[in-house]
């Protein structure tokens, strides 16, 4: 296994916090979209509270492509060099609180932090996502199809699964922007992902995460059910689970307004203590 390169982007410009350090929210994008496509809307309602910063999974949006077998583990140990480097930069200031947020496979990623880098983060989401996602055999069935045919091959799938119903219809700038970068993901790096979704499992390891952990799934999400976020909320120590209503399974496209309010309140009373 290796830890793939990956590239941040900033989400929003710092604001004046009137001298206190502006606190810092890196987010993710699950398999098959971008950063930018799937959290700009949320981002921009954050901005206030929040320097977002993003990155993409390997071979998406700005993320160079990586064709070597990984795990989500490795992508954790990505994610948490990218934060060093923010803390080295002086990109997160001193008395800043930093905190994750997830969506699908990016919420994997959020609960390895929890178990690998929990010291990094003063709290954490994980947002339309689960502790194991699918079966084995299925990514890696995936994993071989999308090798082969290219990942404009997943975009009809993927837009039955990705969107509450009406949703492509009723925001259709949204819903392409996400399904544009599908289609553009590098297929080497989409199949490697697949088969690192295949091994994750951590059901029997959430009790080990002690960093605050905010579960929000959607109600109507096919994949990852509102009864996810509640194992995932039950099963660490100090655990929240919050359904998104009308929200399939990428949230802070789908409902924005909500998503960061959610954020901002959850991670607000973290702050507070």
């Amino acid at each position: 296994m290796t830890t793939p390169e990956i590239t941040a982007s900033r989400l929003t410009n710092e604001v004046d916090s009137f001298g206190e350090p502006q606190d810092v929210l890196f987010v993710g994008a699950g398999l098959g979209t971008g950063v930018h496509a799937l959290w700009q809307d949320t981002a921009n309602l954050l901005e206030e509270r929040f320097q977002v910063i993003g990155w993409d999974l390997p071979g998406h949006g700005e993320s160079p492509a990586h064709n070597e077998p990984t795990s989500i583990a490795d992508l954790a140990n990505a994610v948490a060099d990218l934060v060093r480097a923010q803390h080295a930069s002086g990109t997160i200031p001193a008395g800043a609180k930093v905190y994750y947020a997830g969506v699908s496979v990016n919420g994997e990623v959020a609960l390895q932090l929890g178990l690998d880098h929990g010291d990094l983060f003063d709290g954490i989401a994980v947002i339309c996502s689960a502790a194991k996602i699918g079966v084995p055999e299925a990514w890696r069935e995936r994993a071989q199809f999308v090798e082969k045919a290219g990942t404009p091959s997943m975009v009809a799938g993927s837009a039955e699964k990705w969107f509450a119903p009406g949703f492509i219809e009723k925001h259709p700038a949204r819903s392409t922007r996400l399904l544009h970068t599908l289609q553009e993901a590098d297929r080497f790096s989409y199949a490697r992902i697949c088969e690192a979704l295949a091994q994750f499992d951590v059901r029997e390891r959430l009790g080990e995460i002690t960093t605050p952990i905010l579960a929000i799934n959607g109600a109507v999400d096919g994949v990852c059910p509102p009864a996810d976020a509640e194992q995932i909320a039950a099963g660490v120590q100090h655990g929240t689970a919050v359904v998104l209503d009308g929200v399939a399974h990428q949230g802070p496209t789908e409902d924005p307004e909500n998503t960061a309010r959610i954020l901002r309140e959850h991670f607000g009373a973290v702050r507070a203590g």
